[in-house]
């Protein structure tokens, strides 16, 4: 029998809603998580948009982290301190002018660190628009060392 996401699509969102206000105002959402993946969805905004019509780096960074967060709470469950520690991303093309689709997947998961990549496309497009790879620390159970 396969092993399920310990985090759902719906309390992953109500994690966002509550305690990520920077990831709703991006208007982005959680489409699918399984045990170490998840796939988010940043919608096209003109609001996201640098001189030229490309979507902000800032953006497509808040993306790849929030998608990762998704996928490593996948394997622990909903531990909200889990934070990065390390975000490293290759803007590869410019994204086109529609949503962009992030895929997250965790490579290597410990007892403190889970590291992971995130590879974003523009919708309906097959090369990527951005590669991030990304470490997350886990804090320890019951507050310990």
């Amino acid at each position: 029998m396969a092993k399920a996401s310990l985090i759902t699509v719906a309390e992953f969102e109500e994690l966002a809603r509550t305690h990520l206000p920077f990831a709703v105002e991006m208007g982005g959402r959680l489409e699918t998580v399984a045990p170490g993946r998840s796939t988010y969805r940043l919608p096209y905004s003109p609001k996201l948009l640098r001189p030229g019509g490309s979507i902000i780096g800032p953006a497509l960074m808040g993306l790849a982290d929030i998608t990762m967060y998704a996928a490593v709470l996948s394997l622990i469950g909903r531990v909200e301190m889990a934070l990065t520690t390390n975000l490293n991303i290759n803007f590869l093309r410019r994204p086109g002018q529609r949503d962009v689709i992030a895929e997250g997947r965790i490579l290597k998961l410990g007892k403190r660190l889970a590291f992971g990549e995130v590879i974003a496309y523009s919708e309906g497009e097959a090369d990527p628009v951005t590669h991030a790879t990304l470490t997350y620390s886990i804090p320890p159970v019951n507050g310990g060392n």
